[in-house]
């Protein structure tokens, strides 16, 4: 049976005339759950600039890309009755205050964790992929590491910081990092020895609950999943279906690896620090760190060897062309990071940059 696969995607709100984040997430909430038919579809974030919405479980890519597409358009057709714009963008190209929500966890989050929490204005990508338990999920998660950083790179969408260019791809996985939990992790080798891990660490009074062992992929808390939380919101919806095509596969993958007793990669933690850093620097634009070798290789190349690694679960999924045809078209008109630097090369303005990027959110 092929696994099912969910998506959550991050927007920001912004200002329909400025382009400047807008703290309007009650508003456009409250509109887009009244004229959505499923109103668990919507939720709120920390900062009162953001929307995020969650898809069904799907097994057919076609109703994923569907999905995300209805979902795009009800929280942009909800903002502009408040005013707003919504746009996929995993930072906000102009400058912005972050206004914490007033969520008591969120308040929590903001006293415990001051400017590291306020900052956090980033828009991720979250892919869940069903397991059928907790025991082949951790050995998926043992399995996938290596190949975490590739699909950051092919998510790669947030250049620009606080007005400035900020000399890489993604940013947002640089400001995400702050967070004391978030990043690569060591093999955990059982079930058992991962719930201990997490538990450590909730024991210790840094994190409040299990919810915010932010690990780059993890067993979801909340689904019978494995949830990959490593890439930036994409700007194409396409490039998004890409990702959570190109995550059942490395789960399925994996998964084959376990039931034949083939051992995780031992590779250590520093260097899936080096391998995220360098995809975060030169997303798809430069040199990646291969997954197997660790040594880096054009972009191209690895994501080549992702697609290889991933070939018979994708073929025996339906994914395989599609997802091909998709890589193809990145590597020809690159992510939401070239997208925004391109339009600010030809402009100058990163109010156009915003402008042109609300428009490509809806695809």
């Amino acid at each position: 049976m092929v696994r099912t696969v969910g998506v959550e995607e991050e927007l920001l709100l912004v200002d329909a005339q400025s382009g400047e984040p807008r703290a309007l997430s009650a508003a456009v909430l409250a509109l887009a759950v009244d004229r959505a038919a499923d109103d668990s579809a919507f939720e709120s974030e920390l900062h009162l600039q953001q929307l995020e919405f969650a898809t069904q479980p799907r097994s057919d890519m076609g109703e994923l890309a569907e999905e995300i597409l209805r979902w795009r358009a009800a929280a942009a057709d909800s903002a502009a009755q408040a005013g707003a714009d919504v746009v996929a963008l995993a930072t906000s190209p102009l400058p912005v205050s972050p206004s914490i929500g007033e969520d008591e966890r969120y308040r929590w989050l903001a006293e415990r964790f001051g400017l590291t929490a306020q900052e956090q204005l980033t828009c991720g990508c979250h892919v869940h992929v069903s397991v059928d338990s907790d025991e082949e999920g951790v050995g998926v998660l043992d399995r996938v590491r290596p190949w975490l950083p590739v699909l950051l790179a092919l998510s790669a969408n947030s250049p620009f910081w606080q007005g400035q260019d900020t000399a890489y791809e993604s940013y947002r996985s640089r400001v995400w990092g702050r967070w004391p939990s978030a990043g690569p992790v060591e093999t955990f080798g059982s079930a058992r020895r991962y719930h201990e891990q997490v538990r450590a660490l909730v024991d210790t009074g840094v994190l409040r609950d299990e919810g915010m062992v932010y690990y780059d992929a993890r067993l979801s808390h909340r689904y019978p999943t494995v949830e990959v939380r490593v890439a930036d919101v994409c700007l194409d919806p396409a490039d998004a279906v890409l990702l959570a095509s190109l995550v059942r596969g490395l789960v399925e993958t994996a998964a084959r690896s376990r039931l034949a007793e083939e051992p995780p990669d031992p590779v250590g933690v520093g260097l899936l620090r080096m391998a995220a850093w360098q995809a975060g620097r030169s997303g798809m634009e430069g040199d990646l760190l291969h997954p197997v070798t660790m040594r880096p290789e054009p972009a191209s190349d690895v994501v080549g060897a992702l697609l290889a690694h991933v070939h018979d679960a994708m073929k025996d999924s339906g994914d395989g062309a599609a997802a091909e045809e998709a890589v193809r078209r990145v590597l020809e008109r690159g992510t939401g990071a070239r997208t925004q630097r391109a339009v600010f090369a030809r402009t100058g303005s990163l109010r156009a940059v915003v402008a042109e990027c609300v428009s490509g959110t809806r695809g």
